[in-house]
């Protein structure tokens, strides 16, 4: 049976147990660094050799040359084209979504000219070239595909480049599917922190890329730490979380199975319900206890809610408003019956699905936002990934002779002020001499 900790906002230290709960150590296992830093090191330095030496020593897979570790084009439609009709269907929706969505996010370039004939703005550019991590095995999500892929796409970028581990051989269809509906331009099947070096050096075979999005492992994540500066990277996510604001009217099997959602990722994951009736969180805990017998997952979902799981019970939802802008969510759920009555109150969430039907599964597979989303209190001040991860802004500047006049003269001022003489003389030089 499980036993969901129970905390209140009315008992005395509710505001360290809250810190408590929400605290997770997100350090890099020193070991899982030095490793990483070992292979990212001579993936630079050996390239091809190295990535084949590292496919075959922990995928498994032994190949002659690398340019055998790239899947060509009509693999990717091949696999497309034998999907089960439901499941290319279903893809293909989730697809079209996830696309139309993320059209309206394309930034633009914009200018304005200043009476004097100055001319300033911003030029927006995508990407040349950005890689995509996918994970491999068991571990395979078509959806992470769409989501990373498209955004790109949409953004403009040239190419994109996906990496995608595949154990003893393995390959998961679905993916190269998802790959080739969302025009992933190459496909190589290496995973692992070797995969992250490869795309940000590049290799013989592999080129280098401007960015590196995507989901992967404690290895992977730790290479991205690693290579950030050569290039961008999207984030260092954590582990998966969601939290459920609820009024105490909506089915307890349904808030139980939301909070199963995200439980079901990982023994750390952590499933939050608030609500101002300690009925319903009896409520809820019963149809936990009755649905998790029921799960395939169900000793991955009773490590999570045990360990890092919770019920808060609150005065009333405002105050649950303002617990979840501490704890700063993933996945926000506000299952009320007014959500925009409370939607105003909440500032931090990766992602709020709003009122009783929207169910934190649909924005994971097809409603249409991103799911690449902050964790671990980063919805602070970080983004959902979109567009805007893809495109890059450079400013525009052409003065009018007139306007260096103006300019000239605070430009010399200020860095006189600094010191840097050079400054203000490159800025004097173009001053009228009366």
């Amino acid at each position: 049976m499980i036993k969901m900790r129970r905390l209140s906002t009315a008992h005395v230290g509710f505001d360290s147990s809250l810190t408590a709960l929400t605290a997770f150590e997100s350090a890099q296992d020193p070991s899982v660094d030095n490793k990483v830093a070992e292979i990212v090191a001579d993936v630079r330095a050996r390239g091809d050799a190295a990535v084949m030496e590292y496919t075959k020593r922990f995928d498994r897979v032994e190949v002659q040359s690398a340019q055998q570790l790239e899947l060509s084009q009509a693999h990717l439609q091949s696999a497309l084209k034998n999907l089960p009709k439901e499941q290319a269907q279903a893809l293909a929706s989730a697809a079209d979504r996830i696309r139309s969505f993320h059209e309206r996010q394309k930034g633009e370039t914009w200018t304005y000219t200043e009476p004097d004939g100055t001319i300033l703005g911003q030029r927006v550019t995508p990407l040349d070239r950005a890689g995509l991590y996918v994970p491999g095995g068991k571990a395979a999500y078509p959806s992470s595909v769409l989501m990373n892929a498209i955004p790109a796409k949409v953004a403009g970028v040239s190419e994109l480049i996906m990496v995608v581990p595949t154990p003893d051989g393995v390959r998961n269809e679905l993916v190269l599917a998802a790959a080739a509906l969302a025009g992933v331009d190459r496909v190589f099947t290496i995973g692992g922190a070797q995969a992250v070096a490869a795309l940000a050096f590049g290799t013989e075979t592999i080129p280098a890329v401007d960015k590196i999005t995507g989901p992967g492992n404690a290895w992977v994540a730790a290479a991205k730490r690693r290579v950030f500066g050569v290039v961008g990277i999207d984030m260092v996510a954590g582990p998966s979380e969601i939290l459920v604001i609820c009024d105490g009217l909506t089915s307890p099997d349904w808030v139980a199975m939301d909070l199963f959602s995200q439980a079901e990722h990982d023994e750390i994951a952590q499933a939050i319900l608030l609500c101002p009736h300690s009925d319903f969180l009896d409520q809820v805990e019963q149809s936990i206890n009755k649905l998790i017998k029921t799960m395939p997952r169900a000793e991955v979902i009773r490590a999570s809610l045990s360990g890092r799981g919770a019920f808060i019970l609150t005065k009333d939802l405002s105050e649950a408003c303002e617990i979840s802008n501490r704890i700063a969510p993933e996945h926000l759920e506000l299952s009320v019956q007014n959500p925009d009555v409370y939607l105003p109150l909440l500032r931090h969430a990766g992602a709020i699905f709003m009122g009783r039907f929207t169910s934190e599964s649909l924005g994971d597979y097809c409603a249409g936002p991103n799911h690449v989303l902050p964790t671990g209190r980063t919805a602070r001040f970080a983004s959902p990934l979109g567009v805007y991860d893809f495109q890059k802004r450079t400013s525009l500047i052409q003065v009018s002779a007139k306007g260096a006049q103006h300019l000239g003269s605070i430009a010399s001022t200020l860095a006189h002020g600094e010191g840097l003489t050079a400054h203000a003389r490159a800025a004097e030089f173009r001053l009228e001499q009366e």
